[in-house]
């Protein structure tokens, strides 16, 4: 039997690899063969087939395997046939809060994990969510996948752009980068937590920013609401961008009617910042609500994302 845990040993004396204090996962001789081959090869994802295979009898005493290997936390169901594996040097904490992402992802295909989930992943908010926004072309329902749930998006055609695969404790997850996840937030803030938490995760992100990278993806999404929104917070925010960027965004955002941000104005809210001539776009938002992302820009923006 293999016997692991999912904290490390303690520091000092001897401890084999495999043994560790605390919770104890033992297995059988049949899931030893399965877990061990797989954690042999690195695999990260298996299929019903495969372990048919490796244990070279029937299916249905390979599908006894698999369901006992669920159930000790070595294997978590992606789809019908389809498995995560939990590495033995991870255990069942490897398919906590991060690699609920790794799950989500194999709902739909093409996709992104973006807004708030993606603001998460870097670091650019404090908010712990239990839902997983996926962004998707795909008419799908939202569904429970852990203890996470999943909203499903389907962005217009011109929104969907800007991400691409990251590393979530070894599996490759589809992620807005991090400036498409900053205005993604901005444009959307109902899928953030608020305009308040959108424009903390905007500022947040400039810090970051590829300037000329975020320009084209405002002027390729053609909504000037957005880039006004963009170009305010980021004053707000005291942002280091670029007076180029800047003269760019105030040519996109000078055409066509006024807009705002937050709630129609026709319903003023109380305290609201209200209009600001720069940008043409009235703030119905209280300073309150976005009192933690003023001045929240400064910083060295870095010309790549490291």
């Amino acid at each position: 039997m293999i016997f692991c845990s999912s904290k490390p040993p303690k520091t000092g004396g001897f401890v084999s690899k495999n043994i560790m204090d605390f919770t104890v996962r033992t297995l059988s001789p049949q899931e030893s063969r399965v877990v061990l081959a797989l954690a042999e090869q690195k695999r990260r994802e298996v299929g019903r087939p495969e372990i048919v295979q490796l244990l070279g009898g029937s299916a249905k005493a390979a599908d006894k395997v698999i369901e006992s290997l669920r159930r000790k936390g070595w294997l978590e169901r992606a789809s019908w046939g389809e498995y995560l594996v939990i590495p033995p040097d991870q255990g069942p904490a490897a398919l906590g809060e991060s690699n609920l992402l790794a799950l989500a992802s194999r709902i739909a295909d093409p996709y992104y994990i973006g807004y708030g989930s993606a603001a998460e992943h870097y670091g650019l908010t404090t908010q712990h969510r239990r839902l997983i926004v996926l962004v998707t072309p795909t008419r799908l329902r939202g569904r429970q996948v852990g203890e996470g749930r999943v909203r499903i998006v389907n962005p217009k055609p011109g929104k969907f752009f800007g991400f691409a695969p990251v590393d979530v404790l070894g599996y490759k997850v589809m992620m807005s980068d991090r400036e498409k996840t900053a205005i993604d937030c901005i444009d959307r803030p109902v899928l953030t937590g608020g305009v308040g938490e959108a424009a903390s995760i905007l500022a947040a992100a400039s810090r970051r920013f590829d300037w000329p990278k975020a320009a084209d993806y405002l002027e390729r999404i053609d909504s000037i609401a957005l880039v006004r929104r963009f170009g305010w917070v980021m004053d707000h925010a005291k942002a280091d961008m670029p007076a180029v960027v800047r003269e760019r965004l105030l040519d996109l955002a000078a055409r066509g009617p006024r807009t705002w941000m937050g709630s129609n104005p026709a319903h003023k809210v109380p305290g609201a910042i209200g209009y600001d001539k720069t940008w043409r776009l009235f703030v119905n938002v209280s300073g309150e609500d976005l009192h933690e992302s003023a001045g929240l820009g400064r910083g060295r923006a870095l010309k790549k994302d490291g």
